[in-house]
């Protein structure tokens, strides 16, 4: 009997010592196999919590085109992790991403298998019930002297009527795309676990303002349930074009601050000039940012040299701004500024659609007309082939 009992506790004790204590993902079976060990080690409570850290490093921790791949790249992510590890990664994903998750809290997305494999429960807290997707924006954050500095964008699912359907401990994969004229400028995911779902701040300063058009943007929402794909797409929504990001390619190792000051005024006659309220060195980089991005309507809209001719002449493809591919500013500084006329010089490499690139020193002139900096003259110091 005394021996019987010896080779089941020597079996037990081999069972435990083949099970993983780190993740190994030498192929697909060993990553879930290894994943089931460190699973079957955690106290019930922490098992559920193990899976929503993982459905949440899969989600957004990694990138995939589909459920496979993604599976394939969080392999990769975890090889050799242990459970604080990745309990730690998953705290850090979600701080990152703004969703309402801790490795600390109590289970809250539902029972979570990132195998897909998992016995069918009483119910799946993912399987929602809606009608449809509806989005609310909001404008938040507001300054007195700027506006509004972000919106506030809230999707609901809801029944036929309109109103908000009710459901908890979900895990909604929630993208948010922002557009402008169909060129896509944002995107953004987060987890809905029910339907007081916060949704997406959006700031204004993230938005590019040379890719706004109309200062008005699209935004499109979708919310993956297990059965469906909820989306709601809203469209010329206004945006605050004063407080917007303006672009700036200047290398910064190299870039020269300004101690110029430009916006001072003769006291004793202050109707000789209306000050400009920007920078003169602010104007040529965004003429360059326009430039680089094909703007041309802005680049043209920022100057006002004659040497340039009309717009059909300053965007020729092959005689005009038209022809450049890509320009990389390395250095923008102010030369000379007075209240009515600037020089700012610029290094940048410039390429063209024939793949040629060119190193430039440049010199721009400017003129503060009724109060806004125009180029007026354009000069190239050196130019040398790279």
């Amino acid at each position: 009997m005394k021996k019987g009992y010896y080779f089941l506790f020597l079996a037990l004790l081999l069972l435990s010592a083949c099970k993983k204590t780190a993740v190994d993902s030498t192929s697909i079976k060993t990553f879930q196999n290894s994943i089931n060990d460190l699973e079957s080690s955690l106290p019930t409570i922490k098992q559920i919590k193990f899976n929503e850290a993982l459905y949440i490093l899969k989600k957004f921790g990694v990138e995939g085109n589909d459920d496979i791949s993604e599976l394939k790249a969080l392999s990769k992510l975890l090889n050799g992790k242990k459970v604080p590890e990745i309990f730690a990664m998953a705290d850090k994903i979600a701080q990152e991403n703004n969703i309402d998750w801790t490795s600390t809290g109590p289970p809250s997305l539902g029972e979570m298998n990132i195998f897909g494999t998992e016995s069918a429960t009483e119910k799946d807290p993912n399987e929602i019930n809606a009608d449809a997707l509806t989005i609310t924006t909001t404008p938040i954050a507001v300054d007195s002297i700027v506006g509004a500095k972000a919106l506030q964008i809230i999707p609901r699912l809801v029944d036929n009527s309109g109103k908000p359907i009710s459901f908890d401990g979900a895990g909604l994969e929630t993208i948010l795309e922002v557009s402008s004229n169909g060129t896509r400028l944002l995107t953004s995911r987060n987890l809905m676990q029910n339907n007081n779902f916060k949704g997406f701040t959006l700031k204004f300063a993230s938005l590019p303002t040379d890719k706004i058009f109309d200062d008005k943007i699209d935004i499109k929402i979708s919310v993956k349930s297990s059965k469906k794909t909820y989306q709601m797409i809203k469209t010329g929504v206004s945006v605050n074009s004063k407080a917007l990001s303006i672009p700036v390619t200047i290398d910064p190792d190299n870039a020269v601050s300004d101690s110029t000051n430009t916006n001072s005024t003769n006291p004793e006659n202050p109707d000789i000039a209306k000050v400009a309220v920007e920078n003169p060195k602010t104007t040529v980089t965004k003429f360059l940012n326009y430039i680089s991005t094909q703007n041309l309507k802005g680049a043209y809209d920022a100057s006002n040299n004659p040497n340039w001719g009309n717009f059909e002449q300053f965007s020729n493809p092959n005689s005009g701004f038209g022809s450049v591919k890509n320009l990389n500013v390395s250095n923008i500084s102010t030369k000379t500024v007075t209240d009515n006329a600037a020089s700012v010089n610029a290094d940048y490499d410039v390429t063209d659609k024939s793949g040629n690139t060119v190193i430039l020193n440049v010199t721009y002139g400017l003129k503060n007309t009724n109060g806004t900096w125009k180029i007026t003259s354009y000069k190239i110091n050196s130019s040398k082939k790279k």
